[in-house]
């Protein structure tokens, strides 16, 4: 199993927030609903379940059909998705903060105990 991201652990490992940790992940690309879903690691019905919700809040858009399939991808000019995007990012440096402290006082304690 992949190890969750800093957004799931965060935020909880609901359908809905896995949806958008899977996008905000692939960002440059548009996914159909069910790709999303495989992606997200959820069922079509959990999909099925919140979209609406992602729709109403701006949060997945429409970018192209093919056939009679839609394919979508974040709202990137949406202000909520603008503000997802700003504490994924933060949350992603205070993990690399103090994975890098981790590093640091176990390195020095290898070092003192030399």
């Amino acid at each position: 199993m992949a190890e969750e991201s800093v957004f799931l652990e965060f935020f909880g490992n609901s359908p809905q927030f896995r949806i958008i940790d899977f996008l905000l992940e692939n960002r440059l690309r548009d996914f159909t609903k069910t790709e999303i879903a495989k992606g997200a690691g959820i069922s079509w019905a959990s999909l099925f379940n919140h979209w609406a919700e992602l729709e109403k809040n701006n949060i997945v858009k429409p970018t192209r059909g093919i056939g009679k399939i839609t394919l979508y991808q974040l709202d990137e000019g949406a202000p909520m998705v603008k503000q997802l995007r700003k504490m994924e990012l933060l949350l992603i440096k205070n993990a690399a903060q103090k994975e890098g402290v981790g590093a640091v006082a176990a390195s020095a304690g290898r070092s003192r105990a030399k």
